[in-house]
């Protein structure tokens, strides 16, 4: 990245922005930082010195494309560049905006891949109840089923986040934003076995704010917890590209196939735009049809 140029610093304020005034994860900030140096790298050669317009933002993503790129990948970069001159039209360092004579990319829109109420119900069994760590993976999984959280928030959570009475649950998710999200009782079961017997073998008389902690009394990492899962999901069979968020689009889709509405399950996964959670509207769909065999007196 280079530093020295115009540019250089107006990037540099953009990501503190970013960072400090809008509050957005550390990941984003980093993802943000990886394309825009990329972008200056090939700034440096194309047009050194000053903030490039449309014509070389154009040459950019044609080089992009010419390097293989996938599509979505070349999209994400074209936001990346959209947030960045939307910020610099904000701070009066450019009189237009000239990524908007920028088209996307056409994306394949591929549906969100979940499990099975069969193969949830293995998953969950799984972790063996015998260890300390067994009964922590047990009630992780099942609370991640249950609440439908990012991998991050459910590595994050605190003691105090968790009202068992109420069966509620606090969660602080992207760029600080908090959401209470109800919680079933199978995953408050599950959690509140883990802290009366599990967590305090784990801890060993050591203290931690955090809800699930390691052996060593630290807070389970989200790679730690990714490794877990993919290791419990072999033990049950289930050997396909098993991710946190597979668990996530699990309880997305399973709660619109039993009836619930898009704008609930928008507000439980925390998604700010609805337009997100409309990745889902293939059960939607497919509830419309079985709506109208089942009714429609000519069906």
């Amino acid at each position: 990245m280079q530093e020295t140029s115009l540019i250089g610093t107006q990037v540099r304020a953009f990501l503190n922005s970013c960072r400090v005034e809008k509050g957005l994860a550390e990941n984003t900030v980093e993802a943000y930082r990886r394309d825009l140096g990329k972008f200056l790298s090939f700034m440096g050669v194309e047009a050194p010195g000053g903030i490039p317009q449309a014509d070389e933002l154009g040459r950019y993503l044609d080089s992009l494309y010419r390097s293989g790129l996938a599509s979505r990948s070349i999209a994400r970069h074209l936001t990346t560049l959209r947030n960045f001159y939307g910020f610099l039209a904000r701070e009066g360092q450019i009189e237009s905006d000239p990524t908007s004579f920028l088209t996307s990319p056409r994306q394949w829109k591929n549906l969100p891949k979940y499990l099975n109420l069969e193969e949830i119900n293995r998953l969950t069994m799984a972790p063996d109840p015998a260890r300390p760590t067994g009964v922590r993976d047990r009630a992780m999984l099942e609370l991640l089923y249950a609440t439908g959280l990012r991998v991050s928030e459910l590595c994050n959570l605190e003691l105090s986040d968790l009202d068992p009475a109420l069966g509620i649950l606090r969660v602080t998710g992207k760029g600080g934003k908090q959401r209470i999200v109800p919680v079933g009782k199978a995953a408050v079961a599950a959690i509140e076995a883990y802290v009366a017997s599990a967590r305090p073998l784990l801890l060993r008389s050591r203290g931690s704010r955090y809800l699930f902690v390691t052996a060593r009394g630290g807070r389970l990492t989200r790679q730690a917890f990714w490794k877990l899962l993919a290791v419990h999901g072999k033990r049950v069979g289930i050997f396909r590209r098993l991710t946190p968020h597979v668990v996530r689009h699990s309880f997305a889709t399973h709660l619109l196939e039993g009836g619930a509405d898009l704008r609930s399950v928008q507000m439980m996964l925390g998604h700010a735009d609805i337009s997100t959670t409309q990745i889902y509207t293939h059960v939607l769909r497919s509830r419309l049809r079985k709506t109208v065999d089942q009714h429609h007196p000519r069906r």
